[in-house]
């Protein structure tokens, strides 16, 4: 669908004169275009229309952002030498005010200032790019750990709660509503096996041993920018920043950045999680973290991949018995692949389970 992004960009209080706009990333969920000012000395902006059938309150989701940029930006401004416009996400309110608009058509739009002269990578390919991403996550995570009530509005309910992912996985293998769980009884049994293991980090919060924090819950390598020389710059994505568990955050940074295959490799044998990646990353998010987390977050932080890992597997097979209704494939047994993807990973992470506890409790 064409929009006329040119009236969209004048809802803002933007500076400069709308030039062009073209689709810009590689995001699943909402519709991104950069927008070009005229003026060579005034920013280039981002703007988005916001998919609200995943994000139904639009108000919620704007607000939290609004609050943690805003928090963010706080922080920055005290410290020597930071580079506030490229370092945190800026929203860019409206003629009345607002942290987003309705269109004509009544879809909702909102604008960010452009990050410029920023790298973004999709796979991890060295202990160094690792370590700059951990780092950029646990100063992301450190910086809003003192910010103030109220908690963040829940963006996407249970999003990693593995009790309700069971629950729905248990009720769709009962249902079977298109006649696949015959074919994949050996997958079933693989995570029913580990089900109770993996409601840990749950029973140590209800139990009082960890608090919720403000996470971000989606990061994986492309959502954090590095600087042109490849350093922890900016955390964008901020749709899913919610109350949580730090070990979502790690967990599933480690599964996105430390896999050796992509997420939906269906040779299996080349699915692995790098040991020297996920000590680089550990190193890195433990440097900005070690001061603000309690004993117990550091003594689970190994298993938060296990953990991340296993419940993404669940979601792809769950969504496979239903009959492929929530992630978008692009073939018929792609949400099958996915899901034997993961669970290998796990495999894999179990097998090297003692000595990424050995390297968290050294790190710590």
């Amino acid at each position: 669908m064409d929009y006329d992004l040119k009236e969209i960009f004048g809802y803002f209080d933007a500076e400069g004169t709308y030039k062009n706009g073209e689709p810009y990333g590689s995001g699943h969920i909402h519709d991104t275009f950069r927008v070009e000012t005229a003026e060579p000395d005034k920013d280039n902006y981002i703007l988005q229309r916001l998919n609200t059938k995943i994000f139904k309150n639009i108000p919620e989701l704007q607000d939290n952002i609004e609050r943690v940029t805003v928090h963010l930006r706080n922080k920055l401004k005290k410290l020597p030498g930071s580079d506030i416009k490229r370092e945190c996400l800026k929203l860019i309110p409206s003629h009345e005010g607002k942290t987003w608009i309705v269109d004509k058509d009544g879809n909702n739009w909102r604008m960010y200032i452009f990050i410029s002269n920023h790298n973004s990578y999709n796979f991890v390919d060295s202990p160094d790019k690792a370590f700059e991403g951990g780092k950029a996550i646990g100063r992301f995570q450190a910086m809003l750990a003192d910010m103030p009530a109220p908690p963040l509005h829940e963006t996407i309910p249970w999003f990693h709660n593995i009790e309700k992912r069971l629950e729905a996985f248990n009720g769709k293998i009962k249902e079977d509503p298109v006649d696949r769980v015959e074919g994949v009884r050996a997958e079933i049994k693989f995570v029913l096996e580990r089900a109770e293991e993996m409601k840990i980090i749950l029973k140590l919060g209800d139990e009082g041993k960890i608090p919720l924090r403000i996470t971000h819950n989606d990061t994986k390598f492309n959502n954090i920018l590095l600087d042109e020389n490849d350093k922890a710059l900016c955390v964008i994505d901020l749709d899913t920043v919610m109350p949580g568990y730090v070990h979502y955050d790690f967990g599933d940074a480690i599964r996105t950045a430390a896999n050796t295959a992509s997420e939906d490799e269906h040779e299996l044998s080349k699915v692995k999680m790098d040991i020297k990646l996920f000590k680089a990353y550990a190193e890195g998010y433990l440097s900005e973290t070690v001061g603000t987390l309690n004993d117990v977050e550091k003594e689970y932080l190994a298993f938060a991949p296990r953990l991340i890992t296993y419940t993404i597997a669940v979601r792809f097979l769950t969504d496979y018995i239903d009959g492929d209704n929530y992630f978008k494939i692009h073939h018929k047994l792609h949400n099958l692949q996915r899901a034997r993807a993961q669970l290998q990973l796990v495999l894999s992470m179990e097998e090297q389970y003692e000595e990424m506890r050995r390297i968290i409790k050294k790190l710590t």
